[in-house]
């Protein structure tokens, strides 16, 4: 599975700067926490990022959470963006799994859930969203719960609509 850091990675440049812009423009903690990280590990303050022009202090931004040790700040970047923008494709996507859900929200994610079911609710998604959204989705979903679920894993590595980067 991919972790945040990757996933920035991988997705297309543009989709690396919606999720920036989208923040910056919609969530100002969140792009004000990410900015001062990425400013602690390039060694400069926030005030010299902040100064540059947008589309290139973005790019600087998108550029160095592809580092690991940005992970925890690519995390928060994109559940932030997730649950900010698509809270919709994951309530979507857990009421085609039927998993009981408030809002988003799950209390306890099953250990394992049916392959027919699973492929039927990612098609749900991709009928619905952008395919690469969907993707990163799905990747954050299976990294960042406990549920880790093989067949999703799986699904994630083998389906060509649900790779990254290949949208953009």
């Amino acid at each position: 599975m991919l972790t945040s850091h990757e996933l920035f990675g991988f997705m297309s440049p543009a989709l690396a700067n919606e999720i920036v812009a989208f923040t910056f423009e919609n969530e100002k903690p969140t792009y004000r926490a990410t900015l001062n990280a990425v400013a602690e590990a390039r060694r400069v303050r926030a005030v010299f990022l902040e100064r540059q022009p947008k589309t290139q202090r973005h790019a600087t931004m998108v550029e160095s959470l592809t580092k690991p040790n940005l992970e925890m700040a690519a995390g928060n970047l994109i559940r932030t963006w997730l649950l900010k923008k698509y809270k919709s494709m994951l309530v979507d996507f857990l009421n085609a799994l039927e998993i009981k859900n408030e809002d988003g929200v799950v209390e306890d994610l099953p250990k394992s859930i049916d392959d027919a079911k699973l492929k039927a609710a990612v098609d749900v998604l991709l009928a619905k969203y952008p395919p690469e959204a969907v993707a990163v989705y799905l990747n954050a979903f299976n990294d960042m719960n406990e549920a880790n679920w093989p067949n999703l894993k799986s699904l994630l590595e083998n389906d060509s609509r649900l790779q990254l980067g290949a949208h953009a």
